[in-house]
């Protein structure tokens, strides 16, 4: 289970009235009885992309384009702008894919932030080559060897197995 705790639609939301009423975040924070770090990133994220996109956090995952990460990440580590104003400029839905561009931004730079290709590499499998009658002779020898092995191992654990029962009638 996790340790977070999921407020609904409607606390988010009357969180947003609270602030456009013009109280502050730690007020909305002791009037609704929420944190008041989850309530600044509410906050944060209704300035950035509205009532809409607060309402319907954790339901679906944004996409953002290469270009805008680029862009938001170099605002704030390089420009200094804030996270707040770069997520209210790039319309950013959330604080975390900021810090993780940016983290990105400053170990590796623009490039870092590429689309990465999804799933296995074309041809990372081995390719099936042509076996020869010797090889395929082979393959079919070593089979049987093994088997011949297990067969053999396997009368040999019966016959101890019936000596052992005939010492302890014997007895």
């Amino acid at each position: 289970m996790t340790r977070r705790t999921l407020y609904d639609a409607a606390t988010r939301s009357k969180a947003t009235e609270l602030y456009d009423a013009g109280n502050g975040v730690k007020a909305i924070s002791s009037l609704i009885g929420v944190p008041y770090e989850a309530v600044r990133k509410w906050i944060d994220t209704y300035r950035s992309v509205g009532i809409e996109g607060l309402t319907d956090m954790g339901k679906k995952y944004a996409v953002y384009s290469y270009e805008t990460k680029v862009a938001a990440a170099r605002a704030v580590v390089d420009e200094g702008m804030t996270k707040p104003e770069a997520m209210e400029r790039f319309g950013i839905a959330s604080t975390t894919p900021l810090k993780d561009w940016m983290k990105a931004y400053r170990e590796g730079g623009p490039e870092a932030l590429r689309p990465k290709p999804k799933g296995r590499p074309r041809g990372s499998g081995s390719q099936p080559r042509e076996t020869t009658r010797e090889q395929e002779l082979e393959r079919r020898i070593q089979k049987l060897e093994a088997e011949n092995a297990y067969l053999k191992k396997s009368i040999a654990l019966k016959a101890e197995k019936r000596s052992r029962t005939a010492r302890r009638r014997s007895s």
